[in-house]
């Protein structure tokens, strides 16, 4: 599992697999939006746990179609389909990867960029949080919708299409987590709602992205 993940990093990088794209795209939201709503403040610090919660689902949903796809094209998806590795444990490494190349850095420089949109405070701590414990969940489902479009061609469009409304629980909670907590207020219902949508998902998705990567290969 350990070699899995050291290759779809290596590949990732070398490939532009999302790391440069995700963290470009996210900063191009940060910039933009202050340029469309207005340079006041106050709006902007109401706007900026939203905003800045869409621009990393956005960012992370960039390179969804890269996970299974290259595997796919080459043949590699087929070996590990019969490999003993089960094809479940694949499924959740690769999402892994894809979360160590997207959403960990999106969450590192989350703060960064939340000094553009005024983002109070109050706020910063709960950002790294929300991001650091939602952001796997996107990758998840993620790899979930990945895997019910492998081999099919053109089927980025279709991709987002099926994962954006399973991204939206976590797009809420996440957000409501950033408002409470530059507010003031306690986050502890929604964080804990985004942690269970995290754990959820990661402890039956990998086996539903499987099924359906053998189906596709059949």
């Amino acid at each position: 599992m350990i070699a899995l993940l050291v290759r779809d990093l290596r590949l990732a990088f070398r490939a532009g697999g999302g790391f440069g794209l995700g963290l470009a795209f996210f900063l191009l939201v940060a910039v933009l939006v202050p340029l469309g709503v207005g340079p006041e403040g106050g709006t902007l610090a109401t706007i900026a746990p939203g905003i800045l919660w869409v621009g990393a689902l956005l960012a992370c949903l960039l390179s969804l179609d890269r996970i299974f796809a290259l595997d796919f094209e080459d043949g590699s998806l087929d070996l590990l389909a019969t490999a003993p590795l089960p094809l479940e444990g694949a499924v959740a490494v690769k999402a892994a990867a894809h979360w160590l190349v997207t959403g960990l850095p999106l969450t590192l420089v989350s703060p960064v960029l939340g000094l553009l949109l005024f983002l109070p405070a109050d706020g910063y701590f709960w950002l790294v949080v929300s991001l650091g414990l939602g952001t796997p969940a996107l990758s998840i489902i993620g790899a979930f919708g990945a895997a019910l479009t492998v081999g099919l061609k053109r089927g980025g469009l279709l991709l987002s299409l099926l994962v954006l409304p399973l991204y939206v629980p976590t797009l809420i909670f996440g957000a409501e987590v950033v408002k409470r907590g530059a507010m003031g207020m306690d986050p502890g219902t929604p964080l804990a709602l985004l942690a269970a949508i995290t754990a959820g998902s990661a402890a039956l998705l990998p086996f539903a992205a499987a099924a359906a990567i053998r189906v596709n290969l059949r």
